[in-house]
């Protein structure tokens, strides 16, 4: 295992108030980065792993900032660009008893999602790599950020790097008819996919009996998405909320004609945005080992 694993896109300059305060009643704000491909980075760094984060931050005191974070938890940001006019940023309010979460989000032109093709050079960004993952996020942000993910997809695959991709719509940066015209031209280069019953349907249409118990609902789900599309291997997620503070998780993998499905854990939540990075940050390291 001593190949890297490389990830691409934004991170942004995360700032909350403390203490379960408002946004509008913060004079505040505790501040970190992150992004949902560098969580997953910075995730399969803590288990060992040789990871490199790719992206694009302002040259500023902000985008040196974001880069020492992640230097800092175990990334190689070598292959950061620099350039262009500022670091997304997003106002993240946590929920407390029945009142959820909130995020704002300040991200427009940011250096990432205005970064150019001859901004990344792939060949040798994949060099000595072994597995490459990205997300739905990333080609949502701009028609540039799209195409330098589908560049990145396609030398992935010509360089025979193993690749996941984690479907993560959001309904704030795009429509699914949108998502979908993008996304499918991504499938034949992915090798893992990890979605949820919600999107694969929203996305690709494809769904499960809705008579059909859980289990055999995702295995329906997956198996029509592996067989459209040509995945190794198709992850599923699940999670119901019982109040802003406790979740409960659950996971279904299908390959190779099988499948297995997970106990549901009850989770008590410290944060809930990055929690499907740890998972797909787990099944990565988990595949990987195996």
């Amino acid at each position: 295992m001593n190949k890297k694993t490389v990830t691409f896109g934004e991170v942004m300059l995360r700032l909350s108030p403390e203490n379960n305060i408002r946004i509008d009643m913060a004079d505040s704000f505790k501040v970190c980065y992150g992004g949902a491909e560098a969580n997953v980075a910075v995730s399969l760094a803590n288990f060992g792993l040789k990871t490199s984060f790719v992206s694009k931050f302002p040259l500023n005191d902000i985008g040196r900032a974001a880069e020492n974070e992640l230097r800092r938890r175990g990334t190689d940001t070598s292959c950061i660009k620099f350039g262009g006019s500022r670091l997304g940023i997003y106002y993240c309010e946590g929920g407390l008893g029945i009142r959820p979460g909130k995020v704002i989000y300040d991200r427009a032109a940011s250096s990432f999602a205005e970064a150019e093709k001859n901004d990344f050079n792939w060949e040798d960004i994949f060099d000595g790599a072994e597995w490459f993952h990205v997300t739905g996020i990333t080609p949502a942000l701009s028609a540039n950020a799209a195409e330098n993910t589908l560049e990145a997809l396609k030398t992935a695959g010509k360089k025979g790097v193993k690749v996941s991709f984690d479907l993560n719509y959001r309904k704030a940066l795009w429509s699914p008819s949108a998502a979908s015209a993008v996304l499918e031209k991504y499938m034949p280069y992915v090798d893992v996919l990890i979605a949820n019953e919600e999107h694969a349907g929203l996305i690709f249409g494809i769904k499960g009996d809705k008579n059909a118990v859980r289990g055999e609902k995702y295995a329906q789900i997956a198996e029509k998405l592996a067989s459209k599309y040509g995945f190794e291997y198709v992850a599923l997620t699940a999670r119901e909320s019982k109040s802003v503070s406790e979740n409960y998780f659950s996971a279904f993998l299908y390959g190779g004609g099988q499948y297995a499905f997970s106990e549901k854990y009850n989770l008590l939540i410290a944060d809930r945005i990055g929690g499907g990075d740890s998972f797909a940050a787990g099944l990565i390291y988990a595949l990987q080992k195996n």
